[in-house]
């Protein structure tokens, strides 16, 4: 059987190596551009681009064909998306499945609503990878996935709140305030996948520590932890290592954000996903 994971871009992650993996793009537009979330971008370009625009800013999800064209051909699937709570990409991955379905009736295909972004949707593929490469069936994989996935976390920190209000994510004056006071904002995801804000914080050393603390309080002992950054490969390190530093079992991977993560983590702006299993 021929078995593919299919993830949308805000993965982050564009090659998973010894399984079939692609992904689907989304999409942030202003002015008269257009940055597609694929391999190569430059996300900083972007981002400046951004700093320099001063109309509004809109972001797509993949449609309904660019989610076919990446099952075709394939027997059993798993899709794994962005966070229902913050795009159609999910139900949309659904309309996909159900169409594709229909025209294969023996295909098998599970989408897996992250309820996060980024790091969080690694931890997800990382798991299926395992399960792929340890010869286990679609459901064994689908059912072991589920469980593992009640154990992740996430925690980003933001130096910025402009482009997530822009968008309705946060409150626009609050994400004001936030420019004006020159703070960084920890925050997680609420249960149904919604940016939460959890505290302010100034500086980076106390950024770090907050973060480490919030990690810990949450269950984590030493596990696996993807850290996306936007433009910010210094500050990803000084978290790294001190996470390995208060977690000696941890091991930390550390990534670039691409397009739509870049976007709505803004400039320096760190997300974390971890699991306390």
């Amino acid at each position: 059987m021929a078995i593919r994971i299919v993830s949308d871009s805000s993965s982050d992650v564009f090659r998973v190596p010894d399984v079939d993996y692609t992904t689907v793009p989304l999409k942030v537009m202003f002015g008269s551009k257009e940055y597609v979330d694929e391999a190569g971008v430059d996300c900083e370009r972007m981002m400046l681009d951004l700093q320099n625009h001063n109309g509004p800013s809109t972001t797509s999800c993949p449609n309904l064909k660019e989610w076919l064209n990446a099952f075709e051909g394939y027997d059993e699937i798993f899709g794994v998306t962005i966070s229902s709570g913050l795009s159609a990409s999910y139900s949309t991955a659904v309309m996909a499945k159900q169409e594709y379905e229909a025209a294969h009736p023996d295909a098998k295909i599970h989408i897996f609503d992250s309820l996060a972004t980024g790091p969080v949707l690694q931890l997800i593929i990382d798991k299926l990878r395992e399960g792929i490469l340890a010869g286990k069936t679609f459901e064994q994989i689908k059912e072991e996935t589920i469980a593992y996935q009640k154990s992740l976390r996430i925690l980003y920190a933001l130096a910025s709140l402009n482009n997530l209000a822009r968008n309705g994510r946060v409150n626009a004056t609050v994400a004001r305030v936030v420019s004006a006071l020159n703070i960084r904002i920890i925050g997680d995801a609420s249960e149904d996948g919604q940016v939460n804000l959890l505290r302010k914080c100034r500086g980076e050393r106390r950024t770090i520590n907050a973060m480490v603390n919030e990690m810990g309080a949450r269950g984590f002992t030493g596990g696996t932890v993807h850290i996306d950054h936007s433009i910010n490969l210094a500050g990803a390190n000084k978290l790294k290592d001190a996470i390995e530093e208060a977690f000696p079992d941890a091991k930390v991977y550390i990534h670039a954000c691409g397009v739509l993560c870049s976007y709505y983590a803004d400039m320096s702006g760190i997300i974390v996903g971890y699991d306390v299993a």
